[in-house]
């Protein structure tokens, strides 16, 4: 079995006409990082909240490390290994202090008091936030928000972090920001990441990327294989990164540039170009 499998799974929301998920199967292995992508109302939130239990299934089976999601009587111990991270920093934020906020999660899952204070000093460490540890989480910036918001989840030691769109309402700095930390858990802690985004610019960043529509999984690959089917994509209300869409308007324009889609690629490209230009 894989670390986490979703098997013909639907979900229908009270007085709902139609499903909001319909028949999804689902594989992820551990340490893998996922990108979901979708236009509005797709389904991906309702993925990210089956897989932490916020949700239970209308019909189908979810299992994470071998704990159903679907059974009230496990909801514990799957939510100690998923933490979900949501969109608004300002809504996830319990305490006026930021360690007190992130000791909320261990003090309610019965963490002894000393091992709460080492803890904190892991999750505040593995998101940059250290020396904002006695600071008020009202006067950070939304970036720094986000992060002390992951870090709350980590001191719960989850074995996988889901971003239900936790950088929309970021700035570009503050998305960079919680993105480069993200990475940093994914790569060299070896957390599983599932990242719902519309971003695709953080869809770069993905092992695998799935493409939702109408409740349904109808696209999965790597970044570059999803991002090569342009068409497809648009057929999905879905675009690609900016960096692909400059590099299609200079092949366009007669330059002799490779399918790329990061601005790190973009820049490589242009600098190998210069000199023939």
């Amino acid at each position: 079995m894989s670390f986490i499998e979703a098997k013909e799974v639907y979900y229908r929301y009270p007085q709902a006409e139609k499903d909001a998920l319909c028949g999804v199967d689902l594989t992820v292995e551990k340490g893998e990082y996922v990108a979901v992508i979708g236009h509005n109302g797709s389904g991906k939130s309702t993925l990210a909240r089956l897989l932490n239990g916020l949700l239970q299934p209308t019909k189908g089976e979810i299992f994470v490390d071998g704990i159903s999601a679907a059974d009230k009587k496990t909801l514990f111990e799957l939510r100690k290994r998923v933490g979900v991270v949501f969109q608004n920093p300002d809504n996830q934020l319990v305490a006026s202090i930021v360690e007190d906020d992130v000791a909320f999660g261990p003090e309610n899952i019965g963490v002894p008091r000393k091992e709460i204070g080492e803890r904190i000093d892991f999750a505040l460490s593995a998101v940059g936030m250290q020396e904002y540890r006695k600071s008020m989480a009202s006067r950070l910036s939304g970036g720094q928000k986000q992060r002390v918001a992951i870090a709350g989840v980590l001191a719960i030691r989850p074995e996988v972090l889901i971003l239900d769109e936790s950088t929309a309402m970021l700035d570009p700095r503050g998305r960079r920001e919680v993105t480069d930390v993200v990475k940093k858990l994914n790569r060299e802690n070896g957390m599983t990441v599932l990242a719902v985004t519309h971003y695709m610019d953080e869809v770069c960043e993905a092992d695998r990327v799935l493409v939702l529509s109408d409740g349904k999984i109808v696209m999965s690959g790597t970044p570059a294989e999803i991002f090569s089917r342009e068409e497809e994509l648009e057929k999905y209300e879905l675009d690609v990164p900016v960096p692909a869409r400059i590099a299609a308007m200079l092949r366009a324009g007669g330059m002799e540039i490779g399918r790329i889609y990061t601005k790190e690629e973009l820049g490589d490209e242009l600098c190998r170009l210069l000199p023939k230009i």
